[in-house]
């Protein structure tokens, strides 16, 4: 680890508001810990910034003392870029504001609050915006990466409701990024991942959500999950599009609407959203109920807040965690066959295959009106490797690239960056497609050196 003089932390720590953090601190094994628990770096300083003011002072420190710049916001991302050995961090879990403009319906939100710090300063005003479904997850990564959700077929990706962001350079200069001012970074932001520079505040478009929806989970056995995969896809195409479904194959939770003698056994999963009038929704929901013979379902009106946090316990930190992911412009036979194969092999019980679907408003989008790009996408898979012992590594990980590997055939190009694991790093260009030549250039100009690099690289 390099050897930072307590002299240097000190004249650290006298030039912000924040806090400074190292190892000779008592919270320095807390404050390194993130979601993925895969993940084991020890960073020589943390950076706790109370104020946008605080970024351009560590990014200026770091470079002095030749130390690499990881940025954190929740600390939520799987590939665990957030954090490096004997770096410096950019912790920004301290920012956690969210400011809202009823009038304009706009949200202003620093970067390290959660989608539930955003969806409770939101949703007390009737509103909302696409995000992710796991309400620990933050809005910071989500956002670079892409984002979506359960709003996404009607709203787009989280990235199509971004409108601005204030974002410190490597040079340390304060810049607003929006479609008039700064366009080509902003451009960038959109999809481009952390790597053109430190944003410290996010402005989002609002729409009318709620606060009530109609949501739940309808579980079929395993046994079932070919013909209910065939009808969702033959049905979900004809939907409107405040109407959602996911699939998820994994072992059944113990959930107190299943009986206790599905808990544990192989699984099909429906969850189901819809953000319009009760009525409707009934009537868009019904025909699920009809795909097999479902074990339970719990399917009903709730706050649109409570559904946001639906799968919280399923996604707790702590857990180790490998994932692999592929768009999709179809779901063929061949794609069902290779789930229900590899679900059939799950290698520990919380490891899952989900299907998300976002056919809709991403779709009018041109593929180069942002820096994500895969605008053809209409599904988007998970492989979702979970588990709690080391010692289960090896199994669990083989599985995911084994399924990865035989739902390839089936897949569209490029990928979801904030689903792709530090060892990635070589799908980079693939996931960008044809905007990967454009985001390069906008690196060499806003970051030649490549000083943030932590992240899914785009190297200039």
């Amino acid at each position: 680890m390099p050897n930072v003089s307590s002299d240097a932390i000190a004249g650290l720590q006298s030039k912000i508001n924040g806090q400074v953090v190292t190892p000779q601190d008592a919270n320095y094994d807390e404050v390194c810990t993130i979601w993925n628990a895969m993940i084991n770096k020890r960073p020589a300083v943390f950076v706790q910034c109370a104020a946008a003011d605080d970024v351009p002072v560590a990014i200026g420190f770091a470079r002095q003392h030749g130390l690499d710049i990881s940025i954190r916001g929740a600390g939520h991302n799987i590939a665990g870029t957030s954090i490096s050995d004997g770096g410096l961090v950019i912790d920004h879990s301290k920012m956690k504001a969210v400011r809202v403009d009823t009038v304009q319906k706009r949200a202003y939100v620093e970067p390290g609050a959660t989608l539930g710090d955003f969806d409770a300063a939101v949703q007390a005003h009737g509103l909302a915006t696409p995000i992710g479904i796991n309400s620990t997850t933050g809005i910071a990564g989500l956002t670079l990466g892409g984002g979506f959700g359960w709003l996404t077929r009607k709203y787009g990706m989280t990235v199509d409701a971004l409108l601005s962001a204030d974002v410190v350079t490597a040079d340390g200069k304060k810049l607003h990024a929006s479609a008039s001012e700064n366009a080509d970074l902003f451009w960038a932001l959109r999809g481009g991942g952390g790597n053109f520079g430190v944003v410290t505040q996010f402005e989002f478009q609002l729409y009318p959500v709620g606060p009530e929806i109609t949501a739940g989970l309808i579980v079929f056995p395993a046994a079932e999950s070919k013909q209910v995969l065939i009808r969702y896809r033959d049905y979900m195409g004809s939907t409107p599009e405040d109407f959602n479904t996911w699939v998820v194959l994994r072992k059944a939770p113990p959930l107190p609407f299943l009986p206790e003698r599905v808990h544990g056994t192989d699984v099909l999963v429906l969850a189901v959203f819809c953000a319009s009038d009760p009525a409707q929704a009934e009537k868009l929901i019904a025909p699920l109920h009809g795909f097999g013979d479902p074990v339970g379902m719990h399917v009903g009106a709730m706050p649109y807040i409570q559904w946001q946090q639906a799968f919280d316990a399923l996604l707790t930190p702590g857990a180790r965690n490998y994932w692999k992911s592929h768009n999709f412009t179809e779901l063929p036979d061949g794609l069902f066959d290779a789930m229900i194969e590899y679900a059939g092999k799950l290698p520990s019980p919380q490891c899952e295959i989900f299907i998300g679907m976002i056919a809709g408003a991403p779709n009018r989008v041109a593929p180069d009106a942002t820096a994500w790009g895969n605008r053809d996408a209409k599904f988007v898979l998970n492989v979702h490797g979970r588990w709690d012992a080391a010692s289960d590594d090896k199994k669990c990980i083989e599985w995911a690239r084994a399924f990865f590997k035989g739902s390839q055939p089936y897949a569209s190009a490029g990928a979801y960056v904030n689903f792709m694991t530090e060892e990635e790093g070589g799908r980079v260009e693939a996931a960008y497609g044809a905007n990967f030549l454009r985001l390069q250039a906008i690196k060499r100009k806003y970051d030649p050196e490549n000083v943030f690099r932590n992240n899914q690289n785009i190297k200039p």
